[in-house]
């Protein structure tokens, strides 16, 4: 079978990967990730808490930490699922298709994605780019409404059926595009060629 031309194994490459990741990332964020951790990736603070976020008493003898590194440690777990489904995926369909991603490509391609998500998903990048962008009134209009189990009525500003969520999904997405063509620029360079 004669080979394709470099320019359209590269537009079929990129699509392939913008696909896999695009596709991928409501799967990541809604059936990888665990519910705690979706609940407590945005904590921040200097409170002390225990590893299941409860508030430590000064003269707990568990070992506790600070509301900010729950926080960040809850993050760093949903970015850790979500890079493990996101590689075995890109290798699962690209090998089905016949073709190998180059590992550097692979890991930069998974590095970007992973980096961003940790950083948009913390919270504070996010609110920021929405102060930034003119944003900021459509997440705070755009609120959740959560029945409670005493059945009284919660906003929530964050989580499904938000603002927030639609601006998180769409930074994730366009970030993917970028993720897709370094990969698929770093896997079809010639200095890579065999």
């Amino acid at each position: 079978m004669p080979r394709l031309s470099l320019t359209t194994e590269r537009l079929a490459l990129f699509g392939t990967l913008l696909a896999t990741f695009g596709e991928l990332h409501p799967a990541c964020d809604h059936w990888a990730q665990r519910s705690k951790t979706a609940s407590r990736k945005r904590l921040y603070g200097e409170d002390l808490v225990h590893a299941d976020g409860s508030p430590a008493a000064p003269d707990s003898t568990l070992p506790t930490m600070t509301t900010s590194t729950l926080g960040r440690r809850a993050v760093a777990c949903h970015v850790a699922s979500y890079t493990a489904v996101q590689l075995a995926a890109t290798i699962g369909v690209t090998r089905a298709f016949g073709y190998r991603v180059t590992p550097t490509a692979l890991l930069a391609g998974a590095a970007i994605n992973a980096s961003t998500h940790a950083a948009i998903d913390r919270g504070a990048l996010l609110l920021w780019l929405a102060k930034k962008t003119g944003k900021t009134s459509y997440v705070e209009h755009c609120q959740a409404v959560r029945l409670t189990d005493d059945g009284t009525l919660t906003c929530e500003v964050s989580g499904p059926g938000s603002a927030w969520m639609e601006l998180d999904a769409a930074l994730h997405r366009a970030i993917g595009i970028g993720a897709a063509a370094v990969t698929t620029w770093l896997t079809t360079r010639p200095a890579d060629r065999r």
